[in-house]
């Protein structure tokens, strides 16, 4: 490194985050190195394509900020690199992309592969040099030169060391330890003087308790056209959508999108209680007058079935949460329209952190300034997960890693600069 008159850049994290950070940093004509634990880049990435790689959201712009928590954490890197910015940024690739019914923007390959590939192409042609194999053990000052910072590393071949100028963290969060995100660097990070949250799990899974009988026939099926509502503290929560019925509990789309207002529910009270609206497309008048036509000979399920098409997983579910006084069969019409309207889910935690999709917790925003920098190490700069923030699934969380990479590679870029100027 020495007689060197070029600053020495370091990325940890072969991440979306890492890799954007980098891309930047080359672009401008840096000299760029990844070091990543894994054997090769993007791993949790190409996890998140298994189900098509929702790389971002179309809709309108406020309202996607808003899907974020603390939301004035990201609102600054996603000026810099919109919905929009992401979908001209993949193009640049060679990947198209396309919006789906709900607004979710995908590959048209719907693979996450290809965009990797490509990615990976355009950064060999940067010159970025990518280490893998390479886990970080932790970071020393250099007492006679304190803006250089010498990396510690873990490999096959015993401990090495690389030494930097400017040094950009991206080590994602606390899931999905067999891909890579393991958050072994928070303790590290507050050896260093770094206020860190603990890790808890967002976009997850939460456990009920079900009947032997309900598990068996239903674990893994979904519950289609529903409607969720959740009377939180901060505001109540409406989704519409589907969710999947796991011999734990509940988990999907619409449970992600209620889960930070789940697990704080939990959090404050030892358990949350969730409502399902099984038919809500019709109102609770609707759904009564249907009910007061006579049953005849027909089976109670017979019934619901021909009268409001509830049948399957919606009818199991309303025997297996109706309670042990309400027996469904002995309900009026008003008692059965009002369950079927608002039929009540107790839950009682949240899965373990390593299922979850994405954590909340990690570097702190008191932590950072407002360049993403750590205030207590000057020259290391923070990027994706390992940052405290919390969105749902739907695009929000893939955005803000490629964002907030952007981001601190041009908040690195200034600071080297200012150095040298």
């Amino acid at each position: 490194m020495q007689g060197q008159t070029e600053p020495k850049i370091i990325v940890i994290g072969a991440g979306p985050a890492g890799l954007m950070a980098a891309e930047t940093l080359a672009r401008a004509g840096y000299q760029v190195d990844i070091y990543d634990a894994m054997p090769t880049p993007g791993r949790k990435f190409l996890r998140a394509g298994v189900g098509g790689l929702n790389l971002t959201h179309a809709e309108e712009f406020s309202l996607f900020c808003r899907r974020y928590a603390p939301e004035q954490l990201p609102a600054p890197w996603l000026r810099e690199l919109t919905p929009l910015d992401v979908r001209q940024w993949a193009a640049e690739l060679g990947i198209d992309t396309f919006v789906g019914s709900s607004g979710r923007v995908f590959p048209v390959q719907k693979k996450a592969a290809p965009l990797l590939r490509q990615w990976l192409k355009k950064l060999e042609s940067l010159g970025v040099r990518i280490h893998v194999r390479h886990r970080w053990t932790g970071m020393s000052r250099e007492t006679h030169n304190p803006a250089s910072t010498s990396h510690h590393f873990l490999t096959a071949n015993g401990p090495v060391s690389d030494q930097a100028d400017c040094t950009i963290l991206a080590l994602g969060g606390g899931s999905w330890a067999k891909l890579g995100s393991d958050g072994s660097w928070l303790p590290l990070l507050r050896q260093e003087g770094v206020d860190c949250n603990p890790f808890r799990p967002a976009n997850c899974g939460f456990e009920t308790e079900w009947s032997e009988y309900f598990m068996q026939r239903f674990a893994g099926t979904p519950v289609k056209a529903i409607r969720l509502t959740l009377q939180a503290d901060e505001f109540p929560f409406f989704g519409k959508g589907e969710l999947m019925i796991s011999q734990y509990g509940i988990e999907g789309g619409l449970v992600y999108q209620a889960s930070s207002m789940i697990r704080n529910q939990l959090e404050r009270q030892g358990s949350a209680e969730l409502f399902l609206d099984m038919l809500p497309e019709k109102s609770l008048e609707q759904v009564k007058v249907a009910l007061l036509m006579s049953r005849g000979k027909q089976s109670l399920s017979n019934y619901l079935r021909k009268r409001l098409r509830i049948s399957g997983v919606k009818l199991a579910l309303l025997h297996e949460l109706a309670g042990t006084d309400n027996k469904v069969s002995t309900l009026n019409a008003e008692q059965l329209a009002t369950l079927i309207k608002a039929l009540p889910l107790r839950l009682t935690s949240c899965r373990p952190v390593d299922e979850a999709i994405s954590t909340v917790g990690g570097v702190a925003e008191s932590a950072l300034d407002s360049s993403l920098m750590l205030k207590c190490l000057p020259g290391i700069f923070c990027a994706g997960e390992m940052l405290d923030w919390d969105a749902p699934t739907g695009g929000y969380l893939l955005t803000a890693c490629f964002a907030s990479g952007q981001f601190a590679g041009k908040s690195a870029i200034a600071y080297l600069q200012g150095r040298t100027g």
